[in-house]
């Protein structure tokens, strides 16, 4: 298993070693000891998630506050998505940043998107089938997200604004500047 930290401290993307042979292949997707030992942390999973979507279907950027925040492995199951980790840390010297790793059923990359992120992805392909792991529960109360159009981040979501779909819910998010006031 390949991970290497992005520019963003924290954030892994991870390449499993791929075994072929002519009945088809094997890998490991996750292996904790392995997983922790990489990125210098230890990670209790609790959740499991997964959706579909159909092309030009956006999810986000979404994170919870406080207690409540998230950190999250990330994976395609079938299709390929843009998926997308904003940095929210106040602290961090790339505060406001993002990076967008392209993840799909074929490269079988993964994300891991620590506490202190916000979070989106949009399939590219005509559908998609996403999982990912959490280490904290959903807390509905907790729950915020930032406009996946937002002017100061400038998120390249690689389809055309008419080809974009998103939930009335994710339509209405604020922008950067105002969701970050409730940050700690």
């Amino acid at each position: 298993m390949k991970i290497e930290e992005t520019k963003l401290k924290g954030c892994f993307v991870i390449e499993p070693e791929i075994f072929h042979d002519e009945r088809g292949h094997f890998f490991e997707s996750f292996n904790q000891k392995e997983f922790e030992k990489k990125i210098g942390q230890k990670v209790d999973f609790v959740q499991d998630n997964q959706s579909f979507s159909k092309k030009g279907v956006l999810r986000g950027i979404h994170f919870q506050m406080g207690k409540y925040a998230q950190a999250k492995l990330v994976r395609v199951l079938s299709g390929k998505v843009l998926d997308v980790a904003v940095d929210l840390r106040k602290d961090s010297k790339t505060f406001g940043e993002y990076i967008a790793v392209e993840l799909s059923a074929e490269n079988k990359k993964q994300m891991f998107v620590p506490r202190g992120f916000g979070h989106g992805f949009i399939t590219l392909s005509e559908t998609s089938e996403f999982a990912y792991k959490c280490d904290n529960f959903y807390q509905k109360e907790s729950e915020r997200g930032i406009i996946y159009n937002d002017k100061s981040i400038k998120i390249d979501w690689q389809l055309a604004e008419s080809e974009i779909i998103v939930s009335q819910k994710d339509n209405q998010l604020p922008s950067f500047d105002v969701a970050i006031l409730e940050l700690n």
